[in-house]
């Protein structure tokens, strides 16, 4: 892609709803929440809040810096800055080729779901092994991959400025409406149990807020530290490439210090909303055991359960809420698939269609054996730490427990020790703008967030 032609966000409104829209995914409305009510809470909050303005800050600060400097994807970005460094740009856009089939399964979950509700059938999703039933079926969760990885693809290809800024800028603002009305309607419902306790969705917000130190160890304390750290990972979309690519998109002229923090406080925001739309209901119509389900088990068993308990208007709550996570399942896919295309049309000069296409057909080569893999292709292993996994969840552990903290430590490594933190600092401050964290950010890149990232990458291993 020529540099000169390159396309850009038509200014810093479009592109920080862009990367809030990549931050504000799956990620954040299925694991924040499950996280937060298993660590403590309150605890997990802080804790996440912390590394947030600053293991957070400082990656997703070098990347969009990284983008904007060198006006490349991921791929290319990484060996202009600093020969020899190309292997860590191959990686950089293997994570998002890895993850991209495996989200557009998911994200084809979500779509047969969001269709049940809002042809109201939503109470048929709360009987026991429907979600089971769907995913082992043949057929069905393969046309419904199909259906969401179009979507994701008509969107792309409208390009930069007129596909994702614009996409962005009318699926956000929904987005956040939606959350915040049923994060209200949850703070009001109550229900009584077995037993005549009555509880409430005060009682479940007390549940995500107030800090649990009960128990508290050392021990304990690290795996909430290395929860939130690697929470971090899905809910800024770090060391995917995607903020890389985004970042080669931002106008020159355009305050990336001030943008940066915007897309802190939009992701914190929404993590916590998602926490508040969550946690409360499940707390109230399933107590505190409903809140030890995870994942795929949180989203399409445990809170079916939840809408069918609320009576009539459980549907429409329902409806809204599979709405929600739909918009944010595109939003995300969005911007995984643009990592990958402006690495195709950088590295081999293709056209934006081409590239568009050509990951397209990786992407549903690679779905299709991911919703075989509950069928036809099924097999169980375990990982090094520990987990069962089939086909989907080996994709996942590879992509976001080994790939992404090896591209984060190499960045560091690049920022840090080969090219300079001040090659950042000056992408950031050459329009005048002030580096606030500056002396944070050099600490960080250069000591701290190695030192975290390699426990991390140790503890995924299962070594700690």
């Amino acid at each position: 892609m020529d540099e000169n032609n390159r396309n850009s966000f038509t200014g810093s409104i479009g592109f920080v709803l862009a990367a809030a829209g990549s931050a504000v995914g799956l990620g954040n409305i299925w694991r924040f929440p499950y996280l937060a009510a298993r660590d403590g809470g309150g605890l997990f909050l802080l804790v996440y809040l912390v590394l947030a303005l600053t293991f957070g800050y400082t990656l997703l600060t070098s990347e969009v810096a990284l983008g904007r400097l060198t006006k490349q994807s991921p791929l290319t970005a990484y060996n202009k800055l600093s020969k020899g460094f190309k292997p860590l740009g191959v990686m950089a856009c293997i994570v998002p080729m890895m993850i991209m089939p495996y989200y557009c399964v998911i994200g084809g979950w979500v779509v047969k779901y969001f269709l049940a509700f809002i042809t109201g059938s939503g109470v048929n999703t709360a009987q026991e092994g429907y979600f089971t039933g769907f995913i082992t079926e043949t057929t069905s969760p393969i046309g419904m991959t199909v259906v969401f990885l179009f979507l994701t693809m008509i969107v792309v290809l409208g390009g930069v400025d007129k596909g994702i800024e614009r996409f962005s800028k009318v699926i956000m603002p929904l987005l956040v409406i939606l959350i915040v009305v049923i994060s209200i309607f949850t703070l009001t419902i109550s229900d009584t149990d077995e037993l005549g306790n009555v509880r409430t969705g005060l009682e479940g917000l007390k549940v995500l807020v107030i800090p649990n130190f009960e128990g508290l160890t050392l021990s304990r304390f690290f795996s909430v530290l290395m929860d939130a750290m690697g929470q971090l990972f899905y809910s800024l979309s770090i060391a995917m490439g995607i903020m890389v690519a985004y970042g080669s998109y931002m106008r020159d002229e355009d305050n990336m210090s001030h943008s940066v923090g915007q897309i802190e406080i939009f992701d914190t925001g929404i993590a916590f909303l998602a926490g508040i739309m969550i946690i409360p209901s499940v707390y109230v119509f399933m107590g505190r055991e409903g809140m030890e389900a995870s994942g795929p088990g949180l989203m399409f068993v445990s809170l079916p359960k939840v809408f069918e308990r609320m009576g009539p208007v459980g549907n429409y709550i329902g409806t809204l809420f599979f709405a929600l996570v739909l918009f944010a399942a595109l939003t995300s896919s969005v911007s995984i698939l643009e990592a990958i295309v402006s690495s195709f049309m950088d590295q081999f000069k293709m056209s934006r269609v081409a590239a568009v296409i050509a990951e397209g057909v990786i992407a549903l080569a690679f779905g299709l054996l991911v919703c075989l893999g509950y069928n036809k292709l099924y097999f169980e292993i375990e990982l090094p730490n520990g987990a069962i996994a089939q086909i989907l969840d080996i994709m996942d552990y590879v992509s976001n427990n080994l790939l992404m903290p090896i591209v984060a430590i190499l960045t560091c490594l690049l920022v840090g020790w080969i090219v300079g933190p001040e090659t950042v600092i000056g992408e950031v401050t050459k329009n005048g703008e002030k580096f606030r964290r500056r002396g944070l950010f050099v600490v960080m890149v250069k000591f701290i967030a190695p030192v975290m990232l390699l426990v991390l990458l140790l503890k995924a291993f299962g070594i700690l």
